[in-house]
């Protein structure tokens, strides 16, 4: 049964009864159910950090999300779609220390870890807790009552279990090396977990004495603060370098650089000429001894301070590379070959330690001035500049990042890098190059991953070491209960694991826990398997297991689905998942990065507030393709509002009428009312089902914004601004003979609004569920119902190409109307079509009454291919692709009546609609105006009264009703009074 909807499309209170609708009667879960005997489906949701309020990127990501599972789901398929939410790691640690006015790790172990933990869980909880209700907000379906969570206890154990099998396998391994460290959160971090902005650093050049020789090597640095950890210098085996003398008013001095840079390093230094002494290839300045800037006490080696081979060493600024072991990972390797030993004297803080006396306790990252001055005092720096580069910072605190050396634990990726390679080219990729370049790109230049974190709110490492160098790797919680100092049900985070101890089966001795935690996109990479808790839970597992789809944006590729790629070779041979999409960021509207600190973040809770949810998500599709960047634009929902507003705007108009006239779609089929549809009406359903096809084909190959765009084409061009206007006039008609034509009408409308309310529910759910209730859908939710299938028979590419024709002469008329000044609701007297092949006359003789009709013309004629209208007065041809127009824009005295009459209709409806009048409800109207004019409307009186619904039309010169207004017509004065009827 149809129902009346609201007169106008009010999105929040729509959306808020919808919403609540389907929380009353379990439409989520009613529906999952009915799907029950579908293929399944396993959806596997990449988890978002719970540490604010949604922003426009999650919600981009878990609308994009949410059509595709809509999408699935009415096609029949079982789908597993449990949200996931990523609890642990800095994400949530810096913004508790935040929180609770602490600034370092000295900090919380005063606290109490303990203490600090509690509050995380506390916070991440509290914040999942909204962010759920924040999606539901956004329309998004998802087992939200289900879902899993890093902080869980079988969570944790899988994350043991992948660890465990990395160890039996060779791959886990530890050592001291050099990693990116975070001074401030005092821990390793991990490529993906680095951001890079430009900064401006000093960039100098330094005399490095070579020993028993009055020549320097110049060597040039951005980071003076690693002078103190330099070892050796680099220079490339293959390069062209020189003994140059450098000299000038200042004086002179002999240097060893690469010889193409001499004339740069010349005018960096203040000289006026040099000299070429001597050339040499830098392999044959291996082993030249060097005098360090600060004498420290290093561990001893034959290398130190001395010339090393690279092929890293680039031909710029001197050619000569300060190499420090301790502070470089390139360096690192350099001093490994040579036997070089890794000196750092920088603290996990990130201060220098007694090892460098004349700077202890300084922060490195702020003596760069202090080191300069002392170079200079000692005659050591050459030049000093600024140079603004790239730099890497934490991605949760924001702090400048150093290299350090540190002991640290890494899964050895390389050994297992063709596998995860073979794995990219079986998954499919969307877009294609998403898997085939960047991931491919990431993985070819994978090295060890460092999954060890200096810090306490996270899945706890599961090694235990005992003093003779045993190891053991706990993978699931059964043999935790073996340890001293378990309890039941006690919690596995830190500091009460800390607690748990092993023998050691080689000594006897008792076995510790590492202290780290892992990296938390090793929590967030074993989630396929996790969030269904094998091995604990291995039924599970073999029924879902792996998954078919999961969709990130493009930072991922070495974030999640690296991880996760990672994480599934080790654990089970192959990538853990057969289908990966990769969606663009959502940038401010010039195309910037969305930032607090910037003042340009747009806020989508607040959109949604405004124009609704529907629009939101129907305009972040629309934008671009979903793998590119969207420049966000604020008025951008307001325009997609407006395609909904439409389509709620026809079907008001729709369901009015068929309410008016009791129509009831069961009571017809496509095949009963066949032989009652116009020509426009099978257009109508032609053009319905190849909406159909179109939005199926590109959901299929996942082109959302066309599916968008090609929607809002039909809603706006097809649908409302052609159809329904051909159609109004017959919602109008009364009488036994307009009976089967007005069937044919609300039943070709009827199936337009549904398949249109079927095609747009996984994009616009709320409104798509609000015109399938009130358009008497048979279901308890829109989106029980089964995807439509095209039915190709009803597609009618002859008569739509007819159509188009059509409609292109009449934009062609309107236009040249516009020129002329003629007004639209003036009927043109006649219209001459002459096409240049017979499609033309084939499309004008099929909608002679459309083309009559919609470009209000007295009489349309087609002429031959060369004949010429025979008229009183010459007209203008009109040359189009197709033909040529021929429009007679003389004005009779009938066409000037007929005018005015439409004149009069237009602003008696307009009033009605000001009063608010029901479409049925009759009135009676007095109108006065000049004598002429009044007689013009005279001979039309009976096609007024019935056009506007008057019982009495009089014409009078004092008009009386409830509401009377005056009016301004081209010039003319008429002032009509209304008075609605009971």
């Amino acid at each position: 049964m149809i129902t009346p909807i609201r007169a106008n499309y009010d999105a929040k209170g729509i959306e808020k009864d919808i919403q609540e609708y389907w929380k009353s009667k379990h439409a989520y879960e009613k529906t999952r159910e009915a799907r029950k005997g579908g293929k399944k489906f396993y959806f596997v949701d990449g988890p978002p950090y719970t540490t604010g309020a949604i922003h426009l990127g999650t919600a981009m990501n878990k609308t994009v999300k949410d059509i595709m599972i809509r999408y699935w789901s009415m096609n029949g398929y079982n789908i597993r779609d449990q949200p996931g939410f990523d609890m642990h790691g800095l994400p949530i640690e810096v913004k508790v220390e935040k929180n609770i006015g602490v600034h370092s790790k000295k900090d919380i172990e005063e606290l109490g870890i303990d203490k600090f933990v509690n509050t995380c869980k506390e916070f991440a909880l509290g914040l999942h807790a909204d962010m759920t209700e924040q999606f539901k907000q956004l329309g998004v379906w998802m087992d939200w009552d289900n879902p899993y969570q890093t902080i869980k206890l079988d969570y944790i154990e899988s994350a043991w279990w992948t660890l465990q099998r990395a160890y039996e396998k060779g791959l886990l391994k530890d050592s001291s090396r050099v990693v990116t460290w975070c001074p401030r959160c005092e821990t390793a971090l991990a490529e993906a977990e680095i951001e890079y902005w430009d900064e401006t650093d000093p960039s100098i050049m330094v005399r490095f004495p070579i020993k028993g020789d009055t020549a320097s090597l110049l060597i040039w640095t951005t980071t003076p603060w690693t002078l103190a950890a330099n070892m050796a210098v680099a220079v490339h085996p293959d390069f062209d370098y020189a003994r140059v003398k450098m000299s000038g008013a200042k004086g002179e001095e002999e240097l060893i650089i690469l010889e193409s840079q001499a004339d740069y390093i010349m005018q960096k230094g203040g000289y006026e000429k040099f000299e070429v002494l001597k050339r040499m290839k830098g392999q044959e300045l291996e082993g030249i001894e060097y005098e360090p800037v600060f004498q420290l006490d290093v561990p001893k080696a034959d290398w130190n301070y001395k010339v090393v081979t690279a092929t890293y060493v680039e031909q710029d600024n001197t050619g000569l590379v300060h190499t420090a072991p301790g502070h470089g990972p390139d360096d690192y390797e350099t001093g490994k070959r040579y036997g070089i030993a890794p000196f750092c004297p920088v603290a996990e803080n990130g201060r220098y330690t007694d090892e460098f006396p004349l700077m202890v306790g300084k922060k490195v990252k702020t003596v760069h001035d202090d080191v300069i001055k002392y170079l200079d005092e000692n005659g050591k720096l050459f030049n000093s500049s600024k140079i603004k580069h790239r730099y890497g910072h934490c991605w949760r605190c924001k702090s400048p990042i150093i290299y350090r050396n540190t002991r640290q634990w890494f899964v050895e990726v390389p050994k297992v890098k063709d596998e995860m390679l073979a794995e990219i080219d079986r998954a499919k990729w969307v877009p294609d190059w998403a898997g085939s370049t960047r991931e491919k790109n990431w993985v070819e230049g994978a090295r060890d991953w460092c999954i060890s974190r200096q810090r306490y709110w996270g899945i706890p490492m599961p090694v235990w070491e005992c003093e003779c160098g045993e190891k053991k790797v706990v993978g699931q919680y059964e043999e935790l209960k073996a340890g001293e100092g378990y309890t039941d049900g006690m919690d596995t985070h830190r500091p009460w694991i800390d607690g748990v101890t092993f023998k050691c089966p080689k000594c006897g001795k008792t076995m510790h826990r590492v202290p780290d935690v892992l990296d938390v996109w090793f929590d967030s990479g074993v989630a396929a398997w996790a969030s269904l808790g094998y091995p604990h839970h291995k039924e599970e597992f073999d029924k879902w297991w792996p998954g078919d789809f999961i969709v990130e944006a493009h930072d991922q590729t070495r974030g999640w689905f690296y991880s996760q790629l990672g994480a599934g070779v080790i654990s089970f041979d192959r990538a853990p998942y057969d289908e990966v999409m990769m969606h663009g960021w959502v940038l401010d509207p010039k195309g910037q990065k969305m930032s607090k600190s910037l003042g340009n973040v747009i806020e989508p809770l607040e959109l949604i507030d405004q124009v609704g949810a529907d629009s939101v998500r129907y305009y972040m599709i629309k934008s671009n393709a979903p793998w590119e960047d969207t420049a966000f634009q604020k008025d951008g929902p307001r325009n997609a509002r407006k395609v909904l507003n439409t389509y709620w705007n026809v079907v008001n108009f729709a369901s009015t009428y068929m309410i008016l006239d009791k129509f009831d779609p069961e009571k017809f089929t496509i095949e009963s009312i066949s032989p009652y549809l116009r020509d426009e009406d099978r257009w109508m359903i032609s053009r319905t089902e190849k909406i159909v096809k179109t939005v199926t084909q590109y959901l299929e190959t996942r082109e959302l914004h066309i599916v968008a765009r090609e929607l809002e084409n039909y809603i706006l061009e097809d649908l409302s601004r052609w159809y329904v206007c051909l159609v109004r006039d017959r919602s109008w008609s009364e009488g036994a003979d307009a009976e089967a034509d007005k069937n044919a009408t609300y039943f070709t409308l009827y199936y337009a609004i549904m398949k249109t309310a079927l095609v747009l529910a996984p994009i616009a759910p709320h409104i798509a569920e609000e015109v399938y209730q009130h358009m008497g859908g048979k279901k308890l939710s829109i989106h029980m119902e089964d995807w439509p299938v095209c039915d190709e028979k009803l597609i009618d590419e002859d008569i739509e190409h007819s159509m188009s024709l059509v409609r292109n002469i009449v934009d062609i008329i309107a236009a040249e109307r516009a020129k002329m000044g003629s007004k639209l609701r003036w009927p043109l007297l006649q219209v001459f079509v002459r096409g240049n092949d017979a499609d033309v006359n084939k499309a004008v003789k099929l909608f002679d009454d459309v083309l009559a009709d919609q470009g209000n013309i007295k009489k349309v004629q087609y002429l031959g291919k060369d004949e010429i209208p025979s008229v009183e007065k010459d007209i203008e041809p009109v040359e189009f692709d197709e033909g040529t127009i021929f429009i007679d824009f003389n004005v009779t005295p009938e066409i000037e009546a007929e005018g005015y009459a439409r004149e009069l209709i237009r602003r008696i409806q307009q009033m009605r609609k000001d009063m608010k009048l029901k479409v049925e409800q009759f009135i009676d109207v007095d109108v006065a105006s000049e004598e002429r004019l009044v007689g013009l409307f005279e001979t039309w009186k009976e096609h007024i009264s019935s056009e506007v619904r008057a019982e009495k039309l009089v014409f009078t010169s004092e008009p009386k009703g409830t509401e009377v207004k005056e009016w301004d017509v081209t010039g003319k004065m008429i002032t009509i009074g209304i008075t609605p009827k009971e």
